[in-house]
Protein backbone atom coordinates (compact mmCIF):
# COMPACT_ATOMS: atom_id res chain seq x y z
CA UNK A 1 0.00 0.00 0.00
CA UNK A 2 1.47 3.31 -1.08
CA UNK A 3 1.31 6.52 0.33
CA UNK A 4 1.42 9.37 -0.94
CA UNK A 5 3.07 12.70 0.88
CA UNK A 6 2.04 15.92 -0.15
CA UNK A 7 4.42 18.53 -0.67
CA UNK A 8 3.05 22.13 0.63
CA UNK A 9 3.48 24.88 -2.25
CA UNK A 10 6.59 26.73 -2.78
CA UNK A 11 4.60 29.90 -2.61
CA UNK A 12 3.20 28.96 0.98
CA UNK A 13 6.36 27.51 2.66
CA UNK A 14 8.20 30.91 1.98
CA UNK A 15 4.99 32.45 3.52
CA UNK A 16 5.69 30.55 6.49
CA UNK A 17 8.97 31.34 7.03
CA UNK A 18 8.33 35.17 6.64
CA UNK A 19 6.00 34.74 9.16
CA UNK A 20 8.33 33.14 11.12
CA UNK A 21 10.92 35.57 10.98
CA UNK A 22 8.59 38.17 11.56
CA UNK A 23 7.79 36.37 14.63
CA UNK A 24 11.27 36.19 15.60
CA UNK A 25 11.96 39.91 15.10
CA UNK A 26 9.14 41.34 17.19
CA UNK A 27 9.68 43.36 19.53
CA UNK A 28 6.81 43.50 22.90
CA UNK A 29 4.91 46.48 23.78
CA UNK A 30 6.95 46.11 27.24
CA UNK A 31 10.65 45.60 25.71
CA UNK A 32 10.12 47.99 23.35
CA UNK A 33 9.53 50.63 26.19
CA UNK A 34 12.42 50.02 28.13
CA UNK A 35 14.77 50.28 25.11
CA UNK A 36 13.06 53.63 24.20
CA UNK A 37 13.72 54.42 28.20
CA UNK A 38 17.05 53.01 27.78
CA UNK A 39 18.01 55.76 24.44
CA UNK A 40 16.07 58.24 26.24
CA UNK A 41 18.52 58.22 29.57
CA UNK A 42 21.24 58.02 26.85
CA UNK A 43 20.24 61.04 25.01
CA UNK A 44 20.16 63.02 28.25
CA UNK A 45 23.28 61.80 29.69
CA UNK A 46 24.71 63.52 26.57
CA UNK A 47 23.00 66.73 26.40
CA UNK A 48 22.35 67.61 29.73
CA UNK A 49 26.26 68.42 30.37
CA UNK A 50 26.08 70.30 27.09
CA UNK A 51 22.91 72.05 28.40
CA UNK A 52 24.65 72.58 32.04
CA UNK A 53 27.60 74.31 30.25
CA UNK A 54 25.35 76.86 28.59
CA UNK A 55 23.62 77.53 32.35
CA UNK A 56 26.96 77.95 33.48
CA UNK A 57 28.14 80.31 30.89
CA UNK A 58 25.50 82.54 31.50
CA UNK A 59 25.20 83.06 35.39
CA UNK A 60 26.89 85.55 36.47
CA UNK A 61 30.67 84.79 38.69
CA UNK A 62 29.84 86.71 41.39
CA UNK A 63 26.38 84.31 42.25
CA UNK A 64 29.25 81.12 40.76
CA UNK A 65 31.34 81.92 44.17
CA UNK A 66 28.67 82.12 46.49
CA UNK A 67 26.11 79.19 45.34
CA UNK A 68 28.32 76.93 43.30
CA UNK A 69 26.99 75.21 39.93
CA UNK A 70 23.27 74.88 39.34
CA UNK A 71 20.86 74.44 36.61
CA UNK A 72 18.34 77.84 37.54
CA UNK A 73 20.86 80.91 38.06
CA UNK A 74 20.59 82.96 40.68
CA UNK A 75 21.86 85.77 38.38
CA UNK A 76 21.99 85.77 34.74
CA UNK A 77 24.78 87.56 33.11
CA UNK A 78 26.24 88.00 29.65
CA UNK A 79 29.72 88.97 31.17
CA UNK A 80 31.81 86.20 29.60
CA UNK A 81 30.49 87.11 26.19
CA UNK A 82 31.32 89.99 26.10
CA UNK A 83 34.76 89.74 27.21
CA UNK A 84 35.31 87.15 24.84
CA UNK A 85 33.67 89.60 21.90
CA UNK A 86 35.89 92.38 23.49
CA UNK A 87 38.55 91.67 20.84
CA UNK A 88 35.74 92.52 18.47
CA UNK A 89 37.11 92.24 15.17
CA UNK A 90 39.98 89.64 16.14
CA UNK A 91 37.53 87.41 16.91
CA UNK A 92 35.76 87.13 13.69
CA UNK A 93 39.26 86.89 11.67
CA UNK A 94 40.24 83.62 14.26
CA UNK A 95 36.41 82.29 13.05
CA UNK A 96 37.16 82.73 9.58
CA UNK A 97 40.53 81.23 9.69
CA UNK A 98 38.67 78.41 11.44
CA UNK A 99 36.42 77.72 8.75
CA UNK A 100 38.56 78.47 5.99
CA UNK A 101 41.40 75.75 8.11
CA UNK A 102 38.07 73.36 8.66
CA UNK A 103 36.87 73.43 5.02
CA UNK A 104 39.63 73.50 3.03
CA UNK A 105 41.63 70.67 4.79
CA UNK A 106 38.78 68.04 4.94
CA UNK A 107 38.15 68.57 1.33
CA UNK A 108 41.93 68.19 0.69
CA UNK A 109 42.08 65.17 2.99
CA UNK A 110 39.10 63.11 1.72
CA UNK A 111 40.68 63.82 -1.84
CA UNK A 112 43.94 62.18 -0.89
CA UNK A 113 42.66 59.58 1.66
CA UNK A 114 40.23 58.32 -0.59
CA UNK A 115 42.20 58.21 -3.87
CA UNK A 116 45.04 56.17 -1.85
CA UNK A 117 42.46 53.93 -0.27
CA UNK A 118 40.66 52.89 -3.16
CA UNK A 119 43.92 52.30 -4.87
CA UNK A 120 44.85 49.93 -2.00
CA UNK A 121 41.51 47.92 -2.09
CA UNK A 122 41.95 47.02 -5.85
CA UNK A 123 43.60 43.88 -6.08
CA UNK A 124 44.58 44.27 -9.83
CA UNK A 125 46.84 47.28 -7.98
CA UNK A 126 50.34 45.73 -8.91
CA UNK A 127 52.18 48.15 -5.92
CA UNK A 128 49.46 47.24 -3.17
CA UNK A 129 51.48 45.37 -0.72
CA UNK A 130 54.18 47.89 -1.38
CA UNK A 131 51.81 50.87 -0.36
CA UNK A 132 49.78 49.48 2.25
CA UNK A 133 53.63 48.21 4.01
CA UNK A 134 54.41 52.07 3.94
CA UNK A 135 51.56 53.73 5.09
CA UNK A 136 51.86 51.47 8.37
CA UNK A 137 54.67 53.32 9.05
CA UNK A 138 53.54 56.39 10.28
CA UNK A 139 51.18 53.90 12.29
CA UNK A 140 53.72 52.50 14.08
CA UNK A 141 56.89 55.20 13.96
CA UNK A 142 56.88 58.98 14.15
CA UNK A 143 59.85 61.01 13.40
CA UNK A 144 58.30 63.40 16.82
CA UNK A 145 57.87 66.99 17.23
CA UNK A 146 61.01 68.36 16.42
CA UNK A 147 61.56 66.81 12.86
CA UNK A 148 58.19 67.65 12.04
CA UNK A 149 59.01 71.35 12.54
CA UNK A 150 62.21 71.30 11.20
CA UNK A 151 60.51 69.65 8.22
CA UNK A 152 57.47 72.42 8.07
CA UNK A 153 59.75 75.56 8.58
CA UNK A 154 63.20 74.61 7.33
CA UNK A 155 61.95 72.46 4.46
CA UNK A 156 59.05 73.64 2.97
CA UNK A 157 59.30 77.50 4.45
CA UNK A 158 55.92 76.72 5.88
CA UNK A 159 56.46 79.72 8.93
CA UNK A 160 53.62 81.78 9.25
CA UNK A 161 51.70 80.25 6.47
CA UNK A 162 48.06 78.94 6.15
CA UNK A 163 49.36 75.46 4.81
CA UNK A 164 50.93 74.89 8.46
CA UNK A 165 47.49 74.51 9.29
CA UNK A 166 46.11 71.98 6.84
CA UNK A 167 48.90 69.99 5.86
CA UNK A 168 49.76 68.55 9.44
CA UNK A 169 46.03 67.07 9.96
CA UNK A 170 45.44 65.96 6.18
CA UNK A 171 46.62 62.76 5.73
CA UNK A 172 45.87 60.12 8.40
CA UNK A 173 47.28 56.42 8.39
CA UNK A 174 43.98 55.13 10.40
CA UNK A 175 41.66 57.05 7.73
CA UNK A 176 43.15 55.54 4.96
CA UNK A 177 43.20 51.82 6.41
CA UNK A 178 39.27 52.60 7.46
CA UNK A 179 38.08 53.24 3.77
CA UNK A 180 40.59 50.90 2.55
CA UNK A 181 38.28 48.42 4.35
CA UNK A 182 35.30 50.06 3.49
CA UNK A 183 36.11 50.22 -0.16
CA UNK A 184 36.78 46.42 -0.34
CA UNK A 185 33.78 45.57 1.61
CA UNK A 186 31.31 48.04 0.62
CA UNK A 187 31.73 48.49 -3.30
CA UNK A 188 31.08 45.52 -5.23
CA UNK A 189 33.50 44.09 -7.30
CA UNK A 190 30.65 43.18 -10.35
CA UNK A 191 29.65 47.17 -10.40
CA UNK A 192 32.93 47.62 -11.15
CA UNK A 193 33.48 45.20 -13.66
CA UNK A 194 30.80 45.84 -15.93
CA UNK A 195 31.92 49.33 -15.85
CA UNK A 196 35.11 48.53 -17.45
CA UNK A 197 33.39 46.45 -19.62
CA UNK A 198 30.95 49.59 -20.97
CA UNK A 199 34.77 51.42 -21.22
CA UNK A 200 34.60 53.21 -18.36
CA UNK A 201 37.98 55.04 -17.20
CA UNK A 202 39.64 54.36 -13.39
CA UNK A 203 38.58 58.48 -12.92
CA UNK A 204 35.23 58.05 -14.02
CA UNK A 205 34.42 54.87 -12.54
CA UNK A 206 35.86 56.09 -9.48
CA UNK A 207 33.83 59.56 -9.28
CA UNK A 208 30.34 58.17 -11.11
CA UNK A 209 29.98 54.58 -9.10
CA UNK A 210 32.60 54.08 -6.70
CA UNK A 211 32.14 57.69 -4.49
CA UNK A 212 28.30 57.35 -4.45
CA UNK A 213 28.31 54.01 -3.10
CA UNK A 214 31.00 55.05 -0.40
CA UNK A 215 29.27 57.84 0.98
CA UNK A 216 28.90 56.63 4.33
CA UNK A 217 32.58 55.58 5.04
CA UNK A 218 33.48 59.12 3.51
CA UNK A 219 31.34 60.99 5.66
CA UNK A 220 32.61 59.72 8.84
CA UNK A 221 36.49 59.94 7.92
CA UNK A 222 35.21 63.79 7.00
CA UNK A 223 33.46 64.31 10.41
CA UNK A 224 36.54 62.54 12.18
CA UNK A 225 38.50 65.55 10.01
CA UNK A 226 36.06 68.19 10.56
CA UNK A 227 36.75 67.43 14.42
CA UNK A 228 40.50 67.29 14.12
CA UNK A 229 40.95 71.00 12.15
CA UNK A 230 38.12 72.75 14.45
CA UNK A 231 39.72 71.70 17.53
CA UNK A 232 43.32 71.80 16.57
CA UNK A 233 45.40 74.94 18.27
CA UNK A 234 48.94 73.24 18.93
CA UNK A 235 49.76 73.23 14.63
CA UNK A 236 49.03 77.43 15.51
CA UNK A 237 50.97 77.61 18.66
CA UNK A 238 54.21 76.14 16.93
CA UNK A 239 53.57 77.89 13.26
CA UNK A 240 52.16 81.05 13.62
CA UNK A 241 52.82 84.29 14.85
CA UNK A 242 50.73 86.67 12.91
CA UNK A 243 48.04 87.98 14.29
CA UNK A 244 45.38 87.62 11.43
CA UNK A 245 46.05 83.99 10.64
CA UNK A 246 45.39 82.61 14.64
CA UNK A 247 42.20 80.35 14.37
CA UNK A 248 39.70 80.42 16.96
CA UNK A 249 40.76 77.92 19.31
CA UNK A 250 44.18 79.30 19.89
CA UNK A 251 43.34 82.82 20.96
CA UNK A 252 40.45 81.71 22.81
CA UNK A 253 43.02 79.63 25.20
CA UNK A 254 45.48 82.84 24.78
CA UNK A 255 42.09 84.96 26.10
CA UNK A 256 41.76 82.48 28.96
CA UNK A 257 45.83 82.00 29.62
CA UNK A 258 46.11 85.73 29.51
CA UNK A 259 42.85 86.52 32.02
CA UNK A 260 44.31 83.61 34.71
CA UNK A 261 47.74 85.50 34.65
CA UNK A 262 46.35 88.51 35.32
CA UNK A 263 43.85 87.21 38.25
CA UNK A 264 47.11 85.15 39.87
CA UNK A 265 49.68 87.89 40.02
CA UNK A 266 46.92 90.58 40.24
CA UNK A 267 48.84 91.64 43.50
CA UNK A 268 52.45 92.15 42.01
CA UNK A 269 51.26 94.21 39.07
CA UNK A 270 49.31 97.00 41.18
CA UNK A 271 45.96 97.98 42.45
CA UNK A 272 44.82 98.87 39.31
CA UNK A 273 44.97 95.06 38.17
CA UNK A 274 43.64 94.01 41.68
CA UNK A 275 40.31 96.11 40.55
CA UNK A 276 40.09 94.68 37.42
CA UNK A 277 41.10 90.91 38.67
CA UNK A 278 37.90 91.17 40.97
CA UNK A 279 35.23 92.03 37.79
CA UNK A 280 37.01 88.99 35.34
CA UNK A 281 34.35 85.98 34.64
CA UNK A 282 37.30 83.43 34.92
CA UNK A 283 34.97 80.05 35.42
CA UNK A 284 32.22 81.65 33.51
CA UNK A 285 34.82 82.13 30.44
CA UNK A 286 35.80 78.82 30.49
CA UNK A 287 32.50 77.66 29.85
CA UNK A 288 31.76 80.57 27.30
CA UNK A 289 34.82 79.13 25.37
CA UNK A 290 33.72 75.59 25.10
CA UNK A 291 29.99 77.04 24.35
CA UNK A 292 31.26 78.95 21.44
CA UNK A 293 33.58 76.46 20.02
CA UNK A 294 31.35 73.26 20.43
CA UNK A 295 28.11 74.67 18.59
CA UNK A 296 29.52 75.17 14.91
CA UNK A 297 30.13 70.92 15.15
CA UNK A 298 26.94 70.68 16.43
CA UNK A 299 25.29 72.67 13.08
CA UNK A 300 27.97 70.60 11.01
CA UNK A 301 26.57 67.29 12.36
CA UNK A 302 23.15 67.14 10.43
CA UNK A 303 25.03 67.70 7.62
CA UNK A 304 27.19 64.70 7.69
CA UNK A 305 24.31 62.69 9.37
CA UNK A 306 22.13 63.32 6.06
CA UNK A 307 24.51 61.08 4.41
CA UNK A 308 24.81 58.55 6.68
CA UNK A 309 21.71 57.96 6.01
CA UNK A 310 21.00 58.59 2.60
CA UNK A 311 24.19 56.76 1.37
CA UNK A 312 22.90 53.62 2.67
CA UNK A 313 20.33 53.27 0.41
CA UNK A 314 22.93 53.74 -2.80
CA UNK A 315 24.23 51.20 -4.63
CA UNK A 316 23.33 47.95 -5.10
CA UNK A 317 23.83 44.77 -6.89
CA UNK A 318 20.42 42.81 -8.43
CA UNK A 319 21.00 39.30 -8.26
Amino acid sequence: MSTKIEKKPKKAKNMEEMESESRFNRVSKPVNFLIGLLFLLLALACVVPFIFVIIISLTSEEALKMNGYRFIPEEISFEAYKHILSSGSDILRAYGVSIFVTISGTLLGLIIMSTYAYALSRRSFTYRKFFTKLIFIPMLFSGGMVSSYLVMVNFLGLKNNILALILPLCVSSFNIIILRTFFRTSVPEAVIESARIDGASELKLFIKIVLPIAIPGIATIGLFLTLAYWNDWFNAMLYIEKPNLIPLQYMLIKIETSMEFLVKNASSIGASAIEASKNMPTETLKMAIVVITTLPIMFAYPFFQKYFVNGLTIGAVKE
